[in-house]
């Protein structure tokens, strides 16, 4: 494709040490780390607004970063824009049985939990260390709900879980017991460690009922800033100052904007 042709030519003269742009030439795989998580994020945003004409410039800024870090590697020897292209088409290939398969394989249709299964034995394939654990491969960068969820599901497929909902409801009101008794210990260290506790337990309450935790809280917070910002305009329309309201005051306000936004 003439156009990917062309833009892996843009970043190797970007990259180039003697005529290229002194900050790309500058930068390294932990450096552009933070933009490549910024970019994802913006084109999730994208996605939110129904911006298309957004959508396509973000998927193109996160694709520059799948480039930039493609172009490093080409320098140490390690790989190429290339590899990547074809490890993630082969990978495709190789997690659709059902798609890509044999005649049987395709006719048989996608099987419950063959995404894990397969994904579990490519980690158990590429684990060289000696020391293996259900847990491996679950990146320390993700966001900690989406983190917190990955390593829920992961421990479920080897029976650490629990059947239902119940079990998990009854921790988080187990949790919350011990987060009061941590509040009352006065050891602010202990609160964290409790309230940690119990975002982890709510997180699992959230897989249990096939809700991506992430995504929830970031709706929420959509939701609460839409109401929040009617409340303030509402508020400005009546002169009046929503930091000399008391609370009942701001509650009725509340409910209101979010009646209005209904």
């Amino acid at each position: 494709m003439e156009s990917i042709k062309k833009l892996l030519e843009v970043m190797a003269t970007l990259r180039d040490v003697e005529t290229g742009c002194p900050w790309d030439v500058a930068q390294d795989f932990s450096t552009i780390a933070p933009y490549t998580v910024e970019e994802a994020y913006e084109v999730a945003d994208a996605i939110a607004r129904g911006d298309m004409t957004d959508l396509k410039d973000e998927l193109g800024d996160l694709l520059f970063q799948v480039v930039f870090h493609a172009q490093m590697a080409a320098e140490l020897g390690s790989f190429e824009f290339d590899d990547v292209a074809r490890g993630i088409s082969e990978k495709m290939i190789r997690r659709h049985p059902h798609v890509f398969g044999t005649a049987k394989e395709r006719e048989k249709g996608p099987a419950k939990g063959a995404w894990e299964q397969i994904k579990a034995a490519e980690r158990a394939a590429n684990d060289t260390s000696e020391s293996k654990s259900a847990l491996d491969g679950i990146a320390m960068s993700l966001p900690a709900l989406k983190r917190a969820q990955k390593l829920g599901k992961r421990a479920s497929t080897v029976g650490f879980d629990w059947p239902g909902t119940e079990g998990v409801r009854a921790k988080i009101a187990e949790e919350l017991a011990e987060l009061s008794a941590a509040e009352c210990s006065g050891k602010p260290e202990e609160v964290a460690d409790e309230l940690g506790d119990l975002l982890f337990s709510v997180v699992n309450l959230a897989r249990h009922l096939k809700v991506d935790a992430e995504q929830a809280l970031t709706d929420a917070n959509r939701k609460f800033e839409r109401r929040f910002r009617k409340l303030e305009d509402a508020a400005k329309k009546e002169n009046l100052d929503i930091s000399q309201l008391d609370i009942d005051a701001l509650e009725a306000r509340w409910q209101q904007a979010k009646k209005d936004l209904a």
